[in-house]
């Protein structure tokens, strides 16, 4: 455990940044790519508009997202923009993060702690943050698109959707324990992501878990256990319910838990888990969508 730990510390700190324009840093490995685009100032980042334009319907309109990519080589990358946060977020922000951050460094921040403690996250290779005496201006964040990988949303591995063999029933309790050693790991680093959703849990081919979208990860000082049933909530409510039974839920639980029978304190938090997915399922019904989990 000590040497894992060693080693994430050596990766993280192998990355070195370079300060390409006042207050905008890049990968040294990124850094001449990013120069043959003429991403070299933020008021080129902040016009830069030559990727596809990943902008959803309920993406707040001072936020933009881009995806675009880069040779040599070929690299895809996510380009993550905030102009004027409004200042009630700013504010939520230095309360959430103990610090006078920007919306992009706030990411930053949290996503290198996570690297450190050992959890996979995409690379950042690049970042960025423009203020006013008090307040953020503008604040971007650039991640590489994790290789060879997919959101269990989009995709569940085979041995989910093909037939209920032996080896692939031993497959899907192996994941369910992996996957729950995974979010077990993230929760032990005191940290919550208040948006745990199956579209924020990736899956690469070699079998290892991505934790994105770190926006709103955040160490709460208080009330550490109502975001931790928040995020165990939105976990039970995205797991599809046609791959995973109740027992499948139940496995996941007790390996989460790390214990072999349910205490009076363990079905409590069950409990308001399922509460918490029944709520936000009828909030979805109201909007015309259906829960995953309740399908």
């Amino acid at each position: 455990m000590t040497q894992t730990k060693n080693n994430n510390r050596r990766a993280v700190s192998i990355q070195r940044f370079v300060e390409i324009s006042k207050s905008f840093f890049v990968d040294s490995d990124f850094e001449q790519r990013f120069r043959k685009l003429g991403l070299t100032s933020f008021e080129a980042v902040f016009a830069f508009n030559a990727g596809k334009n990943l902008a959803k319907k309920n993406l707040a309109s001072f936020r933009s997202r881009l995806q675009l990519e880069i040779d040599s080589p070929k690299t895809t990358l996510f380009l993550k923009r905030y102009d004027m946060p409004p200042v009630f977020l700013q504010l939520k922000n230095w309360l959430s993060h103990h610090s006078r951050k920007s919306c992009g460094l706030v990411e930053f921040a949290s996503a290198k702690q996570l690297s450190v403690a050992g959890i996979n996250i995409p690379k950042i290779v690049g970042y960025g943050q423009q203020c006013s005496i008090f307040f953020e201006k503008r604040s971007f964040i650039i991640t590489e698109k994790i290789p060879n990988a997919e959101s269990l949303e989009r995709k569940l591995p085979d041995f989910f959707t093909g037939p209920a063999t032996a080896e692939n029933l031993r497959l899907r309790r192996d994941f369910i324990a992996r996957l729950a050693a995974f979010i077990r790991k993230f929760h032990r680093t005191n940290y919550r992501h208040q948006d745990l959703y199956f579209s924020h849990i990736f899956y690469g081919d070699a079998g290892q878990f991505y934790l994105i979208d770190l926006a709103r990860v955040f160490k709460p000082l208080f009330r550490g256990e109502r975001f931790r049933i928040k995020d165990i909530a939105q976990l039970h409510y995205s797991a599809p319910e046609r791959y995973f039974s109740r027992t499948d839920r139940l496995r996941f639980y007790l390996a989460y838990a790390q214990t072999n029978k349910l205490t009076g304190k363990d079905r409590s938090f069950i409990r308001k888990v399922v509460s918490k997915a029944q709520r936000m399922a009828r909030h979805n019904t109201r909007h015309g969508r259906s829960a995953p989990f309740a399908r």
